[in-house]
């Protein structure tokens, strides 16, 4: 179905929304728990986002005692006291200057991954290089993906997510089509000899429809205060996420 609009102009003030916190936190199945605070800025100001200092933010599981995290560098607070364990669920509170903030996820079960390789595609233009992850989804619909791409230590910035709505109980592969044509330092284009690290990370549902909104609606960083911002996970208002996903990782050079 081909979906068509016509123009339409909105007269819309971006300079007059609301500056909002950003909350980016995680836990994984290893050592150390990370969560990132900064605010938005105007539509019409340098992309410089201000780190948010002196917050207090503690991690909880549901079997234990809140962990508070110290504040590393600014707007940066984490501590290797925390190593996520799969079904658990973690509660994130944050307290800034007498707002909180909270939010839950529950530690998916890790799905293995279970192989990665690099294969010539065309279809797109040009034949190109594409990383292909390999695992096997268990039966019973619900398990949510998050991949990472790294060519030579350096992150792409495609947002490659993925579920089992048409894969449940299947052997899964997943290609990783990067759209990153105006990256400088071509990320996206896989050459012989290229390092390729590819983790994968097994995300609950909350997480999956933060990272699907943010990638259907285009708006490329959460740190700017414009109409579509992703669905976020934390309550009060705040934009960003809060995940508990195990994470995995292969690597393979390109042939």
């Amino acid at each position: 179905m081909l979906l068509c609009s016509c123009e339409k102009v909105i007269d819309v003030d971006l300079n007059n929304v609301g500056k909002k916190y950003v909350i980016d936190g995680t836990v994984i199945n290893q050592a150390g728990c990370k969560v990132k605070i900064s605010q938005t800025v105007n539509f019409s100001d340098a992309s410089v986002y201000p780190a948010i200092s002196g917050a207090v933010v503690t991690i909880k599981d549901n079997n234990g005692t809140p962990v508070t995290l110290p504040e590393t560098s600014p707007g940066v607070y984490e501590t290797n006291a925390i190593t996520g364990t799969v079904a658990h669920t973690y509660t994130l509170s944050v307290s800034i200057n007498g707002q909180l903030f909270t939010s839950t996820s529950q530690m998916p079960l890790q799905i293995n991954f279970d192989s990665l390789y690099v294969e010539e595609t065309s279809g797109f233009g040009d034949p190109v290089n594409l990383s292909n992850a390999v695992f096997q989804d268990p039966p019973g619909k619900g398990n949510s993906y998050n991949f990472i791409q790294y060519k030579n230590g350096k992150p792409n910035s495609t947002i490659f997510i993925t579920n089992d709505d048409f894969t449940d109980g299947k052997l899964t592969t997943t290609t990783l089509r990067s759209f990153n044509n105006d990256d400088e330092d071509d990320v996206d284009e896989l050459k012989t000899g290229d390092v390729v690290r590819v983790e994968m990370q097994c995300i609950d549902a909350a997480v999956y429809k933060y990272w699907y909104s943010l990638n259907q609606g285009g708006t490329g960083s959460s740190n700017n205060a414009t109409p579509g911002n992703p669905v976020t996970n934390i309550s009060n208002d705040a934009l960003g996420y809060f995940s508990a996903h195990t994470v995995q990782s292969k690597s393979v050079v390109v042939q």
